[in-house]
């Protein structure tokens, strides 16, 4: 992956309807990558899949505990992907305790397919991932991506290596 513009695609979202009652005040929204990159800095990581062992471990918690140091640097909102739907992602965050990234379902894998990044897992049960990666993007622009290497198909797992939040906090000058 080189820098160049995030994939224009089309993310299917739940958000909070403070009308509705219940265990599941939710409503779907559409949010479009100009809606989540448009004028932002933006840190994003990709992980291959809510409740699984490096991402649960390891991802997701590192950028949680960086969230504030990504903030004083200017990111404006650290954002993990995965190829799940909005229900697995919300659920996941809430299982973790996570209260400052933002998760974004990239449920059909349009979004990881158009980055070159939607891999088959089909040898775990898992279908099609996102291999594991991190970036800042500046509106929308891919400034910097760091890609775990031996991107391909079916590998045994794919640790947590240069994709991880100091990496990222080192490359912004933390």
């Amino acid at each position: 992956m080189v820098p160049g513009n995030v994939p224009q695609t089309t993310f299917h979202i739940r958000i909070r309807d403070p009308d509705l009652g219940g265990p599941n005040p939710y409503v779907w929204k559409e949010a479009t990558s100009g809606d989540i990159f448009g004028g932002r800095n933006i840190v994003l990581f990709a992980v291959p899949g809510a409740y699984t062992p490096a991402c649960s471990e390891t991802h997701l918690p590192g950028f949680e505990a960086h969230a504030e140091d990504f903030r004083a640097l200017g990111v404006d909102e650290v954002i993990c992907l995965a190829v799940n739907d909005a229900f697995v992602m919300h659920n996941w965050a809430k299982s973790l305790g996570i209260e400052q990234v933002a998760m974004l379902p990239d449920g059909n894998g349009d979004f990881s397919a158009q980055m070159g990044m939607l891999v088959e897992r089909t040898e775990q049960g898992m279908g099609r991932r996102s291999w594991r990666y991190s970036m800042y993007v500046v509106d929308g622009a891919i400034q910097k991506a760091f890609v775990e290497p031996g991107l391909r198909d079916n590998p045994s797992g794919i640790p947590v290596k240069v994709s991880g939040a100091e990496t990222m906090l080192e490359y912004l000058g933390f």
